[in-house]
């Protein structure tokens, strides 16, 4: 698979290039976006390095990591950064993650950006499971993979370190045929 270009009502999600390091820095530096992750707050280095990274994957054949940039229409704003990952292409399975600056929270995109992953991945990568984590403590993104239909399947526990600290996360999955896509 070439480059990616994938659209829904109000976004682009989009292969990164470097041109984007202002936009990935943008979110990528502040803290309270990162709070959950296991990477940040980051360096412009550190940006740098992942955009590098993300460009590097997009030349793998067969493509097995998608980062993306999300970016809104018409405006063309870099408001953060999306990704599916297959974990293992025998058994048709990935995960699915996204992270959003913090002026684009509550607008529904976090649900309109994980819809669109489960449409690619079961509808264009033909995948049978898709899988994500969030934080215990990250409501908003439970919300968001309940929303899109995807299953609590249990705790993982101390599975991150996140800021020198060991964190639990919720495991969150659906099945291609528990996938409804829109009509």
């Amino acid at each position: 698979m070439s480059s990616v270009l994938l659209t829904s009502d109000r976004l682009i999600l989009r292969d990164f290039k470097m041109s984007d390091l202002s936009g990935v820095h943008r979110y990528a530096s502040d803290p309270e976006v990162t709070r959950f992750m296991e990477w940040g707050p980051n360096t412009i280095d550190e940006s740098r390095d992942f955009i590098r990274m993300a460009i590097s994957f997009q030349k793998d054949k067969p493509r097995r990591h998608f980062d993306l940039a999300i970016v809104t229409k018409p405006d063309n704003c870099l408001i953060g950064g999306c990704g599916l990952y297959i974990t293992s292409p025998h058994s048709r399975e990935a995960f699915i993650g996204y992270c959003l600056r913090k002026d684009s929270w509550g607008k529904g995109y976090a649900t309109e950006v994980a819809k669109r992953l489960l449409a690619f991945g079961f509808k264009e990568l033909a995948l049978h499971r898709i899988f994500a984590t969030c934080d215990t403590d990250n409501v908003a993104s439970a919300r968001v993979l309940e929303k899109v239909g995807m299953q609590l399947e249990g705790r993982l526990r101390e599975n991150k370190r996140i800021s020198n600290k060991w964190r639990d996360s919720l495991l969150y999955a659906i099945l291609e045929h528990e996938w409804k896509p829109k009509s």
